[in-house]
């Protein structure tokens, strides 16, 4: 019995590694595919479309079609705009949600559970219901700047990022995440004397990384696909995103190629996002003080 229960260990693990490495492969044939044809031009990558050799670097293989993208769209500005908006907002969101959570799930007030309900009562609102009454809004909205106060958030990164900095998924995610933690840490915290932000920052925070990880990860993907806001709120290239630098590549005549390649740059900076909070989520794991 013995040695079939062993035999059976090495074929079980292969099998699972076998459906892991399908699975993976599943899933990056079409980052493969975009940055292939990326390489190509139009009459190859539409005519390898039909076999295998569309994620294969085969035929005329060249970076032409990056070189045209970036002639044809401010491609570099529209990535930082991404990325400076993203990172700010990401930033902010997870402060001040957090924060929220911790008042939700480790404070006691007079009508936070009513409070909480409202807020996760949001999430089955459609975006495209509100999108214009809060046009509406920050068209109107004063902002204090070296120049002065001005009326009207319009063609601005603020516009893109005060209005997603807290979100009802997010708070959820840590009100849930802190209930879930041993009350002891904070009684024990409040009765060395902490203050309340104290033990938020001190003794939730750093026990914490896998709900910012996770929570890092949707607000990104969130804020980098932005589309219909900044369409209605930026007219000016200056401020413009990613997810609107793709609509001119379809203006025209449509370049396929070049549109693999501009995907092929804007996908980098998720990608290098991912790989940084896959190392800080493996590390905060690590470090973490509650073991089991």
């Amino acid at each position: 019995m013995t040695a079939l229960k062993s035999g059976n260990g090495p074929v079980k693990l292969t099998l699972r590694y076998g459906l892991l490495v399908v699975v993976a492969l599943i899933f990056i044939f079409p980052l493969v595919f975009m940055l292939v044809s990326s390489l190509k031009p139009d009459q190859q990558l539409l005519s390898d479309t039909s076999s295998l050799r569309a994620f294969l670097p085969v035929g005329d293989i060249s970076l032409d079609n990056y070189f045209a993208a970036f002639k044809r769209a401010p491609v570099a500005l529209f990535i930082f705009n991404s990325i400076l908006v993203t990172a700010i907002t990401v930033v902010l969101s997870l402060f001040l949600c957090s924060m929220a959570a911790f008042s939700f799930a480790c404070i006691t007030w007079r009508g936070r559970e009513l409070v909480l309900a409202i807020i996760i009562a949001t999430l089955i609102v459609p975006f495209e219901t509100i999108a214009i009454p809060m046009l509406m809004v920050v068209n109107n909205l004063p902002w204090v700047s070296s120049s002065g106060v001005t009326f009207g958030w319009l063609n601005s990164y603020h516009v893109q990022i005060v209005p997603f900095i807290a979100d009802g998924l997010t708070i959820f995610l840590f009100v849930q995440y802190f209930r879930d933690l041993p009350k002891e840490l904070i009684e024990a915290a409040r009765l060395d004397g902490a203050t309340w932000f104290q033990v938020y920052s001190k003794v939730i925070v750093p026990i914490s990384g896998p709900v910012f990880a996770t929570a890092a990860i949707l607000k990104f993907l969130a804020m980098y696909n932005q589309y219909l806001w900044p369409l209605m709120t930026t007219q000016s290239e200056q401020f413009r995103p990613v997810m609107v630098g793709l609509q001119y590549f379809f203006q025209l005549n449509i370049a396929w190629g070049e549109v693999m390649a501009y995907l092929s740059l804007i996908t980098i900076p998720v990608l290098a996002f991912y790989l940084f909070l896959q190392r800080a989520f493996i590390a905060s794991i690590a470090s973490t003080g509650i073991k089991g």
